[in-house]
């Protein structure tokens, strides 16, 4: 085996919001890709608009720079934990990573994963303590924390020995001393350099690429974002597409692409341990190979952890469908199949499987947050939908039904410990962990079932005042941990199709939270509001005020309406319960009952209530038959 020591890959993995596109944009700025009058964004390689809206990066994103003599591929990963199948992704493009930890928060759940990630895939690691000057920072600790971290997750004696930089990713500097302000990120490029290994080829070997990403050009059409590992690629030659079902095919390189800075270059051919970008195959998808046209040999395909949670998405069967505001332009069912099939092609995370209802279909993610993004985006795109509530997946092992537990850590303040340790107790929440830091915050660390963190950010937000910071990540399989309850209100649904009146409203709000002002268009089955109650409540919003020729005492009084409760679209899939779902349009999100029909619902009520008051009655029978039986003995 031979070695490119002209080139270093590496990914920068971290915890959401711990400096990780930050750190790019100094290597960026310090290595000449701007030029000195240009004005540059922050977070540049954060390019997508819900990336810019939400903060964080969403998809996976490579650039390239040039430092001490050698090209370093840089792979920024997201930080959360929903978005892990990009982590994984970009894991399998390098040979080492940058490991960033915010010298005040410590490793966190996701931290946990991008490393088990990395450890696993035997890349080395350079730990970089960012943040170091923060007025909280606890750089020692921190240091510690993550050597323990190193240890909890089996790693061998050559992984425990890494090297550590102490960063100021904003200020873009770097040092390798402790407490020592550095100037720019010299050392850190050194480490690079020093301690991420040169590609490694076998200069014998046949051509073997393997596409671990994709992009679209408007000229070329579909890209293919390829590691290669042995041979050379080449520009106008034909290839082998071996294809993940086993199939290879020839295919014609048409151009050929290598990054610098950002922006893709065309070149002539790129050699072994490159990252190239490759046009010509408008089907390719993740995970499959560019080989040698005479010696065709497939690399492994990309392995992703299972989804953990499903949604059922359909098309918009409300009344208002593909009316009021701006409506939308796609609401048949095969638009929405042919744009969820086109998003499996990008996402390898993201599973698609069909239900017995043609026009709906259960879509498969690591989490809340991916699923709602992939919303978004569609109703962004002129998409009307009807999202079911998230539900969990389980699975069946050896006979025993099991489903996912997820790793919580909770920063809270001294203040709120009793009512976060309530609320995770109801969600059947196991404390691993708790430290207190003696600044008048706690970390709790829990194993809760998945299915209890579903609609629980937005408690645990009004519990905590705003304060309380919630991070979670996958952390195994569990056996079924029994019946949650955690919605404790009922809802208030609209019995008419109208428009909503202040004279409804005023009278409604005494009874719970209204979800909608006055001079909405609403229509029967839809939320109108939440009841203060635990029961659902069928009310009248568009009732009218009568006039009478009575003159009034308090006519001249000014009627006051509190301001409804606006739920966002991730808000609002936390806030259902499990007989309703959110109606998504262009220009607004509605929740609503799965049956709009007043009858039919209160029908399946009573059904709901006869079986449980057959299920009790069963249930003291044989209790009393038992204490029957013993007074008999």
């Amino acid at each position: 085996m031979e070695a490119r020591d002209d080139l270093r890959n590496v990914a920068i993995v971290a915890h959401v919001d711990h400096g990780k596109t930050t750190l790019v944009d100094a290597m960026l700025r310090q290595t000449g890709a701007f030029r000195s009058n240009e004005e540059v964004a922050d977070r540049v390689l954060d390019s997508g608009d819900l990336e810019r809206e939400k903060g964080i990066t969403i998809l996976a994103k490579n650039t390239a720079v040039r430092a001490r003599g050698v090209k370093i591929n840089i792979v920024d990963t997201p930080g959360h934990a929903d978005f892990g199948g990009e982590v994984e992704r970009g894991l399998t493009m390098v040979d080492g990573v940058l490991l960033l930890v915010d010298a005040s928060e410590g490793p966190l759940p996701q931290t946990r994963f991008v490393l088990r990630k990395a450890l696993e895939a035997r890349l080395p690691v350079i730990l970089v303590v960012n943040k170091v000057d923060r007025a909280d920072a606890r750089v020692d600790q921190v240091v510690h924390e993550v050597e323990e971290l190193f240890l909890d997750l089996d790693a061998d004696e050559h992984q425990i020995d890494f090297p550590i930089l102490y960063a100021n990713a904003r200020a873009g500097w770097a040092t390798t001393e402790r407490g020592v302000e550095g100037t720019d990120l010299g050392p850190l490029f050194d480490a690079i350099v020093r301690w991420i290994p040169a590609p490694e080829f076998d200069p014998a070997a046949p051509l073997q690429a393997l596409v671990c990403n994709l992009d679209a050009s408007p000229y070329v059409g579909r890209l293919a974002i390829c590691r290669i590992y042995h041979g050379t690629l080449r520009k106008g030659e034909t290839v082998a597409w071996c294809k993940l079902d086993g199939t290879v095919e020839p295919a014609r390189v048409t151009e050929l692409y290598v990054t610098s800075a950002l922006e893709r270059v065309a070149t002539d051919e790129a050699g072994p341990g490159e990252i190239a970008a490759v046009a010509g195959m408008p089907l390719v998808t993740i995970g499959e190979t560019l080989a040698d046209a005479e010696h065709p040999v497939a690399l492994p395909a990309i392995v992703v952890d299972e989804p953990s949670l499903t949604m059922t998405v359909g098309i918009n069967t409300s009344p208002l469908a593909g009316s009021g505001g701006v409506a939308g332009t796609k609401l048949t069912a095969r638009q929405v199949k042919n744009r969820l099939d086109a998003e499996l092609v990008g996402n390898v995370s993201l599973r698609v499987n069909p239900t017995d209802r043609p026009d709906a279909w259960e879509v498969q993610g690591r989490g809340e947050l991916q699923l709602a993004v992939l919303v978004e985006t569609m109703r962004r795109e002129g998409f009307e939908l009807t999202v079911g509530k998230p539900q969990v997946v389980t699975r069946t092992n050896e006979g025993v039904l099991e489903e996912p537990m997820e790793r919580v850590a909770v920063d809270v303040p001294d203040d709120y410990l009793g009512i976060v340790t309530q609320l995770l107790a109801l969600r059947k929440g196991l404390m691993v962990e708790m430290v207190n830091h003696g600044t008048g915050w706690v970390r709790l660390e829990y194993r809760v079932p998945a299915r209890g963190l579903v609609g629980f950010r937005t408690e645990f937000l009004t519990e905590t005042r705003g304060t309380g910071v919630l991070h979670h990540v996958f952390d195994g399989w569990e056996p079924w941990c029994g019946e949650l309850r955690t919605r404790r209100n009922g809802s208030m649904v609209a019995d008419r199709r109208g428009v909503t009146t202040t004279h409804a409203l005023m009278n409604l709000q005494d009874r719970g939270t209204l979800l909608v002002g006055p001079g909405v268009e609403v229509y029967e089955g839809m939320l109108v509001g939440e009841n203060a109650r635990s029961e659902e409540m069928d009310v009248n919003p568009t009732k009218e005020k009568k006039l009478t020729n009575v003159r009034s005492s308090t006519a001249e009084e000014l009627e006051r309406l509190t301001p409804p409760l606006t739920l966002s679209l991730e808000q609002a899939l936390e806030f259902i319960g499990e007989d309703e779902c959110v109606e998504v349009t262009p220009s607004a999100v509605r929740l609503r009952k799965v049956v709009l029909d007043r009858t039919v619902r209160g029908r399946q009520r009573g059904r709901v209530r006869s079986a449980a008051q057959s299920a009790q009655s069963a249930q003291s029978a044989r209790e009393a038959g038992a204490q029957a039986e013993v007074g008999g003995r």
